[in-house]
């Protein structure tokens, strides 16, 4: 498997990871409460966290195309 093949999979996983957190939060903000809230919106931020880190990752690593 190409690096640019492997970014490609890293920044699915890490948009992935979005769509999750946005989930999450809404779900906890309007169905939940107490300390499942809580601990549904600190899930939540973890997965931003770790997808921010993810498209960190993918746009310092620059182009991974070599052309001819």
């Amino acid at each position: 498997m190409s690096e640019a093949m492997l970014n490609m999979y890293i920044s699915f996983f890490g948009l992935i990871l979005m769509f999750v957190s946005a989930g999450t939060a809404v779900l906890a903000r309007t169905k939940l409460g107490g300390i499942i809230q809580k601990v549904v919106l600190s899930f939540s931020f973890l997965c931003l966290v770790v997808s921010g880190f993810i498209v960190l990752y993918i746009v310092v690593g620059g182009p991974t195309a070599t052309h001819s």
